[in-house]
């Protein structure tokens, strides 16, 4: 039986860029009615079994709790801790479980820690999150729809999907994490809050896509060269140290809105694609690494940290692609 799963972050949008922008904050009950409306959606597909991570809101019990909705929704059964590390072994446990397409309320972040867990099922991502260049604004209806579709495998994946562009990070030869969008190596020596919102603290970007119409370190790049998740490349930008000698700066300042409602100019030092395949070295100093968003680890000065653009990431399904090759089909003619 075809089934589709749905992983919400119920801590999504609500971490310190809330305080130093104008971003907004999606509460728990608005999440509960997009995930109420994608069981709808999903449901009018013929799919009748959705599996859900369990979370610390209850976000899918409390959705499927509506009369007129004919979907189980069962509940992994994992123990929940409510950490990242959660929404990981909830993507791997639904990858063993055959589930034909994952539905996600999240960031970049979520987004990020979902595909850790698997890059094999299908992913249809919503953004409720702060970063959210990965998933897209889009109505959990019609999301719901498109999950559906998919994981009965009505529509050819090829024709409404992008295979994702991934980060690679090893340490010393090893792999060591990997990002959606972002990897930032900034000069903070500790990971404090996590979250990345001071430009100052930075060194280097690597991003997969530099979108225009994004928000944050990708909407900065996008301001060089921009670069789609269709694009075979990346970029790569190297932020203006104050530090420097004037005679040795040779700067492009650029407009950029560097958080919502935060439009700012920003000092690039240097910049310059990367193609699929291609590792960088970076020069051996002390880093802290942050992913799509949020800083994750730290690297010594006696450690080699290098990264990798590649494409083998999950199959992120194009809503209004599917629903259009759908209508096609005559998959809505009853």
């Amino acid at each position: 039986m075809a089934s589709v799963g749905i992983i919400a972050n119920p801590s999504a949008s609500k971490d310190i860029r809330r305080i130093v922008s104008q971003g907004r904050v999606v509460p728990d009950w608005e999440k509960v009615n997009i995930i109420r409306r994608a069981l709808f959606g999903i449901s009018s597909t013929g799919v009748h079994k959705v599996i859900a991570m369990p979370d610390s809101a209850g976000l899918c019990l409390r959705a499927s709790d509506d009369p007129n909705l004919k979907i189980t929704v069962e509940t992994l059964d994992m123990p929940a801790y409510y950490v990242e590390g959660d929404t990981t072994r909830a993507a791997e446990l639904m990858q063993q479980n055959h589930v034909g397409c994952l539905l996600t309320l999240g960031g970049d972040g979520t987004n990020r820690a979902v595909v850790k867990g698997s890059t094999v099922i299908p992913m249809v991502p919503i953004s409720t999150g702060t970063n959210n260049v990965f998933p897209s604004l889009t109505e959990g209806t019609l999301a719901g729809i498109a999950a559906g579709l998919v994981a009965q495998d009505i529509l050819e994946i090829s024709l409404v999907s992008t295979i994702s562009k991934l980060l690679k990070i090893d340490v010393d030869g090893s792999f060591k994490d990997l990002a959606l969008i972002d990897v930032a190596l900034s000069k903070e020596r500790f990971l404090a809050s996590r979250a990345i919102w001071d430009l100052s603290t930075l060194y280097d970007v690597f991003l997969t896509r530099a979108e225009p119409s994004s928000i944050g370190l990708s909407s900065i790049g996008a301001r060089l060269k921009p670069i789609s998740q269709q694009d075979n490349q990346g970029i790569r930008y190297t932020l203006s140290d104050d530090n420097m000698n004037a005679t040795v700066k040779n700067t492009t300042s650029i407009l950029a809105p560097i958080a919502p409602g935060m439009v700012t100019q920003v000092d690039i030092q240097s910049w310059d694609t990367i193609d699929l395949g291609a590792r960088t070295v970076l020069p051996k100093r002390s880093y802290t690494v942050a992913l799509d968003g949020e800083r994750s680890f730290t690297v010594s000065a006696e450690e080699e940290l290098s990264i990798a653009l590649e494409r083998n990431g999950p199959p992120v399904v194009n809503v209004d692609a599917a629903l259009n090759e759908a209508a096609k089909m005559g998959a809505f003619t009853l």
